[in-house]
């Protein structure tokens, strides 16, 4: 076919374009590359905008941190904190898409995975209204205005500052442990039900222990176990009063009606559930120092204070008791994180 058109000089290249006929559309190629000359402007022009766009946010930083620097501290923690957000995403995305390939189920992930799931869940639900109100342009100085006044309540672990991270930890622990006396309380109230009058003084014993003030063994627990298989222990059977103050010893909101309160109790403590059988597979001693704080944290435990040690004795304890319950004792494990967290501070202070 003929051309009608001649070539043409770009700054040393040599070019032809092809006849501008309906059936054909118009593009210049470069003897020199053999690309479309349109793309390589197209990608020079997208690049050389990109490149200034990095220039400028890093002088707009530089500004603030200088100027500013309280406001900075939120501005890059928020960003960090969406980059974070993102690989979690992605992350989680992978493990979906593994699951779906491989026909696998929650418990069948391992450890790492199964947390991951897990903590992106919960976190997901309370971070998207923060999400979708930093969509709109300019919106995220709202954001950050919320951020600066409301960082517990509004944003997840994501959002905060490594001060910021224990100072809330500490919050958030205090507030369910207000309720660790009134658990343990209702507990040996319900004992009086029991009708085995052995195990029943059995667990009257282990009560008014952790009400003294003193720190139950894993054989003392495991030992009652049978009791929480049934009435009036078995989730399905605890009374309302004390699914309310273990919906808050989970983080769980008390305010729902008592059939969905009991199914979430069981639903999260199933989780913690087969979280362990995948960390016994693990070995605790493989998890970080981060890891070891999250898991005892999850589990009822404030561990903001204590070493990395000090969480890996207890979180060896309660994984020992966790892989020999049964699925129908799981509600011994739910007030397992009262039993076991209650004293063990005030335990490792006397040693």
């Amino acid at each position: 076919m003929a051309l009608t058109r001649g070539c043409f000089k770009f700054r040393g290249l040599r070019g032809c374009c092809f006849p501008e006929f309906l059936h054909y559309p118009t593009v210049c190629v470069s003897q020199l590359t053999g690309h479309p000359l349109s793309q390589f402007f197209t990608t020079a022009k997208r690049n050389t905008i990109i490149s200034k766009a990095k220039r400028l946010n890093a002088k707009y930083e530089q500004f603030l941190e200088r100027n500013f620097p309280r406001f900075y501290v939120i501005y890059s923690t928020f960003f960090r904190g969406f980059r974070l957000l993102f690989l979690d995403f992605k992350e989680v995305s992978g493990i979906k898409h593994k699951m779906t390939d491989q026909g696998l189920k929650y418990s069948q992930l391992h450890y790492r995975e199964m947390e991951k799931l897990r903590r992106f869940r919960r976190d997901i639900i309370k971070v998207i209204p923060v999400v979708l109100l930093s969509l709109p342009p300019f919106a995220n100085y709202m954001v950050f205005v919320l951020m600066y006044f409301f960082p517990r309540q509004l944003l997840i672990s994501h959002f905060w500052t490594p001060e910021q991270q224990k100072e809330f930890m500490e919050i958030y622990h205090s507030l369910r442990a207000r309720v660790y006396p009134n658990a343990v309380k209702n507990l040996i109230k319900a004992v009086s039900k029991v009708p085995d009058k052995r195990l029943k003084n059995e667990l009257l014993q282990l009560g008014t222990k952790v009400q003294e003030g003193i720190h139950p063994e894993i054989s003392q627990l495991y030992l009652v176990a049978k009791l929480f298989s049934g009435r009036p222990l078995e989730i399905r059977y605890v009374n309302a009063r004390q699914m309310k103050i273990l919906s808050q010893v989970m983080f769980l909101t008390p305010y729902l009606p008592t059939f969905i309160m009991r199914r979430r109790l069981r639903s999260h403590i199933m989780e913690i559930h087969h979280l362990d059988q995948a960390l016994n597979v693990l070995g605790v001693q493989n998890l970080s120092e981060d890891e070891l704080r999250i898991a005892c944290y999850v589990r009822g435990l404030n561990s903001v204070q204590l070493n990395a040690a000090e969480c890996k004795e207890w979180l060896t304890k309660w994984v020992q008791l966790s892989k020999k319950l049964k699925d129908s004792e799981a509600s011994l494990l739910l007030h397992s994180m009262v039993l076991l967290s209650t004293n063990y501070h005030n335990s490792r202070k006397s040693k």
